[in-house]
């Protein structure tokens, strides 16, 4: 059976937050591990780490691409009760992912070389977000 660990990325608002250095170092006997956020206006992503200005510019274009309720072309938006980054939140997060697969090579994590593991803060008000990790045995190995 699969272990879950549990972990809490406190957010400062909208934005991408790195979370690679609280991942587990050490995977040995697995197969992957799999992330899955628990909930519904924010994302995971694997993207650049090297440049900082990656993370701004695919905030800036996310922001672009489904901006706030109160901007003119988001007056078809029903859903306003939790202020205008609320829909556009849920929006983002049903177009990004909510959880990744990420594969254990000789018991590390595959990341590529300049990959990092994202949290992708979708609302304007900080928050404190949950990220399930569950472990998966490599095929043919039981336990784990």
């Amino acid at each position: 059976m699969p272990a879950t660990d549990r972990l809490v990325i406190e957010t400062r608002g909208s934005g991408l937050y790195e979370f690679t250095d609280h991942l587990p170092r050490e995977l040995d006997g697995l197969g992957a591990v799999t992330l899955f956020v628990r909930h519904t206006s924010c994302s995971l992503l694997i993207q650049e780490n090297a440049d900082p200005s990656v993370q701004a510019d695919l905030h800036s274009f996310f922001r672009r691409l489904v901006p706030h309720s109160d901007d003119p072309s988001m007056s078809w938006i029903r859903h306003r009760s939790e202020g205008p980054d609320d829909m556009p939140a849920h929006i983002k997060a049903a177009v990004l992912p909510v959880s990744l697969t990420i594969p254990v090579i000789d018991g590390r994590l595959g990341l590529g070389t300049w990959q990092g593991v994202y949290l992708f803060e979708h609302r304007d008000a900080p928050h404190r977000r949950e990220v399930l990790l569950t472990r998966h045995g490599a095929p043919g190995v039981s336990g784990g």
